[in-house]
């Protein structure tokens, strides 16, 4: 089979014009970046705003290997699959960061047959709102910085400063550094660091906000520090937020393209699911729930994380209430869960034993299926398993998914070939998931009430969704949360920053974990974002690039086509 970027370079795609012109989106609230991808006005939500929404899907999925298993593919896939249906439909997905392109992932624009274009566009630096972002991040630390050197006015304890810089690249040497040094005309040394540009609150700012108003409110309230009495010092206190919206005018419009099937595709913000809260934004969502009679967006890594976030987080601020959720596992992962299979990044895997039945591995591994279904199911959310297919697959290994599936309470579960078939591959796992959005009802519910103590709603995460017995904290840990309570940020909800290979804060306990606690090591307060930021375990706000990085496989060739990008 072709790969990836030759699949999608030979892609007919159409004028980005004509997708809006589909969708009833008037020309002028059009913003063409070249022929294949726009952006859209804010003011559509005013012109759309009493159209009736439509259904609203979540794609999540079990825990996954390294490697992904194809939750982006299956998303794109089960909107193309929808499409050929007739049924009118837009998925809403986050723009990848430079990060894992260049570094263990590669890109993100789904895979095979089942891709949004134009994919190289899509994976590099698309319509600059990455680069918006970081700018507008690095400003507010300048800022913070001449402060600092100018009489410090506000009085602020340079110990407590918590706004760092970033990148969006994965580079581990950036994550702790000194600034200042060479004299007193280059600043005030002290000891900082760098995050990945997507684990930046501007970035969680931009995925959550409803508008601009509302954008520059939140850049206000931002929170870099304190002064040595123990007040907090904001984006505001400093005069920066202004500013900031300025840099942030264009990116926070949604960008519109389309998959390889022509239906469209809403991409905008890109926050990581295991250091912020890993769904693309609202404002797309908000567009694509009245442009559609269904939206399938999709949520970061596994329903542990980037699910909780979006049941927890996202939608208490966008009102949007899910009508379902699709779960996509692997019987690759399944039988990583129970221990028949290795899977390390950037080393290929044993075919041969992936080809290899192991029920025994396959029955253990489903626990962790069986606790993700549990972990959706509870917010009262009806669930579809969707089977990612791999040539390695066994009959045998199919069949008994799909069963442990309904068992563990999905009203539905169904095998995708999406990736080898595009969206004719997905039309069962199409038809299934409409069935089940108008037949079973969702009781939508959140898993914890905002006015509940910061460490309450912390453990009610940590035992509920990932089945710990217990959380411990750090000294560091527990004088954070004792600030936040004095100062009133505790009726917030909580993002939790962990490993994404783990239901716990351990990325080697596969499977459904039992008997272990989760050690919350340091609590950042998003103020501008609206969330608590708890870090578990050694989770890290900025990646490193692995020994042999997908970069440098990456090039162009004499014509100016991108290849090696997968």
């Amino acid at each position: 089979m072709k790969s990836d970027i030759e699949i999608a370079q030979e892609a007919k795609m159409l004028p980005i014009n004509e997708i809006t012109k589909k969708l009833g989106i008037p020309e002028d609230m059009v913003e063409n970046y070249g022929k294949y991808k726009a952006k859209i006005s804010l003011d559509l939500l005013d012109y759309i705003k009493d159209r009736p929404q439509g259904k609203y899907v979540v794609v999540t999925a079990i825990t996954p290997t390294p490697l992904g298993e194809g939750k982006t593919t299956t998303c794109i896939g089960l909107g193309q699959a929808m499409g050929r249906l007739g049924l009118s439909v837009i998925n809403t997905i986050r723009q990848p960061s430079l990060g894992p392109v260049f570094g263990i992932k590669g890109g993100a624009a789904g895979g095979g047959y089942a891709q949004c274009v134009p994919m190289e566009d899509f994976n590099l630096h698309f319509t600059g709102d990455t680069h918006a972002v970081a700018l507008a991040h690095n400003l507010l630390a300048a800022f913070l910085d001449a402060s600092l050197l100018h009489k410090n006015p506000l009085n602020i304890d340079p110990l407590t400063i918590t706004w760092p810089r970033v990148v969006d690249v994965s580079d581990r040497a950036l994550r702790r550094v000194v600034i200042g040094l060479g004299g007193s005309e280059n600043g005030i040394p002290r000891e900082t660091g760098f995050d990945i540009a997507v684990a930046s609150e501007v970035m969680a700012i931009l995925a959550l906000t409803t508008g601009l108003k509302d954008l520059r409110e939140r850049l206000e309230r931002i929170v870099v520090g304190y002064t040595r009495d123990g007040k907090a010092v904001t984006a505001g206190d400093l005069k920066c937020a202004g500013a900031m919206a300025v840099l942030l005018k264009d990116a926070v419009k949604p960008n519109l393209i389309q998959t390889l099937e022509n239906t469209p595709v809403f991409v905008h913000a890109g926050p990581f699911a295991n250091i912020a809260h890993g769904n693309s934004s609202i404002l797309a969502d908000m567009m694509a729930t009245r442009l559609a009679d269904y939206t399938l967006t999709e949520a970061g890594f596994g329903a542990d994380i980037g699910a909780e976030k979006f049941f927890n987080i996202k939608t208490r601020f966008s009102g949007l209430k899910p009508s379902a959720a699709v779960m996509v596992a692997t019987v690759r992962a399944l039988k990583m869960h129970g221990g028949a299979v290795r899977v390390v990044p950037g080393k290929p895997l044993d075919k041969d034993l992936l080809a290899k039945e192991n029920m025994e591995a396959l029955d253990k591994g489903c626990e962790n299926l069986d606790k993700q279904i549990e972990n959706v199911t509870m917010h009262g959310v009806p669930v579809v398993v969707a089977l990612n297919h791999f040539p390695t697959d066994s009959d045998k290994e199919v069949q008994y998914v799909l069963d442990r599936s309904l068992k563990a309470g999905a009203s539905a579960a169904v095998v995708s070939k999406v990736w080898a078939e595009g969206g004719a591959g997905g039309i069962d796992l199409a038809k299934a998931l409409v069935k089940v959005c108008e037949s079973v009802p969702s009781n939508f519910k959140h898993l914890y009430e905002l006015d509940r103590p910061i460490k309450e709603k912390i453990e009610t995460i940590a035992s509920k969704i990932y089945g710990a017995d217990g959380v411990t904290y750090t000294p560091l840990a527990e004088r954070q949360i004792r600030r936040y309570t004095r100062l009133g940020f505790g009726n917030l909800p909580i993002c939790m920053a962990k490993t994404h290979l783990s239901l716990s804060a351990d990325p080697n306990l596969k499977g459904r974990p039992r008997g272990f606690t989760v050690n919350v090591r340091e609590v950042r307060a998003s103020m501008g974002a609206g969330f608590l930021y708890p870090l578990l375990g050694e989770m890290r706000t900025m990646p490193g690039l692995p020994t042999e990085p997908a970069g440098a496989h990456m090039d162009i060739d004499e014509k100016g086509r991108v290849i090696g990008l997968f």
